[in-house]
């Protein structure tokens, strides 16, 4: 039962009952639901801003860990990128000097990439920043592998090809210390000892007695094993590639035939003293692109410091040559 009131009239000096109207009714009524309709919006929008919901906790979760990861990955790029700087530094100032190969230029193994964007359809969210930022760096240094990759890959080749040359130049003396008797002479100019007349010595001639083994002074290949060269007699020449010939002249007697490939100390044959000979000795020439040059600057494989300044002073004597 709801309560009566009442309210005291003046004019009458009377109480009277309080009659509400219907139209007062029905305002209070609408101003009730108007006013909890706009507490219900302030809650909602209250609770949409500042409170988070579970789906809403575990997305923001799930970005936390994202953006760790991705620092993560940034900080192992940047452990790469320092290893990759200090391969391409020795690249450049060791393998490809060493190896005479022109460095590769910074700007080309720091090269972005032009034209198109290729990072739109990550952009317009909100971590496009460091996502775009992320990818770049991993591309160029994805690039910068690469790049470096092909440089080492080409290194790898020179090497060989520098082993091989190596191998390849005359560099031992091609008669051992404990068989020679002496140097006889040098390179350069020498008398005749047949017509007593100063002319150019193109080799060096070291005595040893007859039969003495004669040795490959480098790889290659033998393109000439006989007599038919003045003044050479039986003779021995070999084509070690990269423009280096080297000839044994006035031979006993051969330990090779043409066409056959021969190792640096193989034995080739004997000492003899054929064709235009004095005495038992090898004559021994060596040629670069045609040209003859001072065999003593190529003993550096077989003789020590001591051996090697002995015989620089014997070759540099001018004394009558063998042939």
């Amino acid at each position: 039962m709801s309560k009566v009131k009442y309210y005291y009239d003046p004019e009458s000096l009377s109480y009277r009952k309080i009659e509400r109207k219907k139209r007062n009714t029905f305002k209070f009524i609408m101003v009730f639901l108007l006013a909890s309709a706009l507490f219900a919006f302030l809650f909602v929008f209250i609770a949409g801003h500042y409170v988070e919901s579970p789906n809403e906790k575990a997305l923001k979760r799930e970005l936390e860990n994202m953006q760790l990861q991705f620092d993560l990955l940034n900080k192992k790029m940047s452990e790469a990128e320092a290893v990759l700087a200090s391969i391409e530094d020795r690249d450049n100032n060791i393998y490809r000097v060493y190896f005479e190969a022109n460095p590769i230029p910074e700007e080309q193994r720091r090269a972005g990439f032009g034209g198109i964007n290729r990072y739109k359809d990550l952009e317009g969210y909100d971590n496009s920043r460091l996502i775009v930022r992320t990818s770049k760096r991993l591309d160029i240094l994805q690039k910068q592998i690469v790049v470096q990759s092909k440089s080492l890959d080409e290194i790898a080749v020179l090497a060989e090809e520098k082993e091989k040359l190596l191998a390849a130049i005359p560099a031992i003396q091609p008669v051992s210390n404990e068989d020679l008797t002496r140097m006889a002479s040098g390179y350069g100019m020498r008398s005749d000892p047949f017509t007593k007349v100063r002319k150019m010595h193109k080799g060096m001639d070291f005595t040893a007695p007859r039969g003495t083994p004669i040795y490959a002074s480098g790889d290659g290949v033998v393109v000439r094993a006989d007599s038919r060269a003045s003044g050479y007699g039986k003779h021995i020449r070999i084509d070690h590639g990269f423009g280096y010939m080297s000839l044994y002249a006035h031979l006993y007697k051969y330990n090779v035939r043409k066409n056959q490939k021969v190792k640096r100390g193989d034995l080739i044959g004997f000492v003899g003293s054929t064709g235009r000979s004095q005495a038992p000795h090898l004559h021994y020439e060596i040629m670069k692109d045609g040209r003859h040059i001072n065999p003593i600057n190529f003993y550096y494989g077989s003789l020590t410091a001591e051996e090697f300044s002995k015989l620089l002073e014997n070759a540099s004597l001018e004394n009558q040559s063998l042939d």
